[in-house]
């Protein structure tokens, strides 16, 4: 009986010690996947996060374009008019064969043929919508919205220097021209 017992406390001990190492490699693995979901949660955070910066840029725009811009932007293009053409829709630079209100080229013509392919429209300018004052306004807000300028500085200077106008040293003057116009 003296064995049976001996033999019954091994094997308790052991059972329970068992048990005990279980419970704590039971810890240690709940631990860690406590720990990798924090990371999982930590990493989603920052995903909000960074979605909620982009949701309230999206909205500043947004609110800049409903409340604002539209109406500066009138305002701009009444400006770029009068420094192109005088307020002239018949104004003609044969220099640069550029023609109406904001003395449009060919080349910008073909710019926004481009960019309303790609965006798989089905309307087309020609050479001779320069002429008409509505369809330049038109040529003028599709350049403006596919380059994304968001600023009248912007707008101003790549109108009159192309996509990359705002970081060209020729486009300043021009800009100052255009905010003497739109401070006066």
């Amino acid at each position: 009986m003296k064995h049976f017992t001996q033999i019954f406390t091994i094997v308790a001990i052991t059972i329970l010690m068992g048990v005990y190492l279980s419970s704590i490699l039971e810890v240690e693995h709940q631990e860690k996947e406590l720990l990798n979901n924090q990371h999982l949660i930590d990493s989603l955070i920052y995903v909000n996060d960074s979605l909620l910066l982009k949701i309230d840029t999206l909205q500043r725009q947004s609110e800049i374009w409903d409340f604002g811009i539209e109406k500066k932007t009138k305002i701009l293009l009444n400006a770029i008019i009068n420094i192109e053409s005088s307020n002239n829709d018949s104004a003609y630079h044969v220099g640069e064969n550029a023609a109406g209100c904001l003395q449009i080229r060919p080349c910008m013509v073909y710019d926004i043929n481009r960019i309303l392919k790609k965006q798989n429209k089905t309307i087309q300018y020609t050479l001779a919508d320069r002429w008409d004052r509505s369809r330049s306004i038109e040529m003028f807000h599709i350049y403006c919205n596919y380059y994304n300028f968001t600023t009248l500085e912007a707008m101003a200077r790549s109108w009159n220097g192309g996509p990359r106008g705002i970081n060209k040293n020729t486009t300043v003057l021009y800009w100052r021209k255009v905010k003497e116009q739109l401070e006066s």
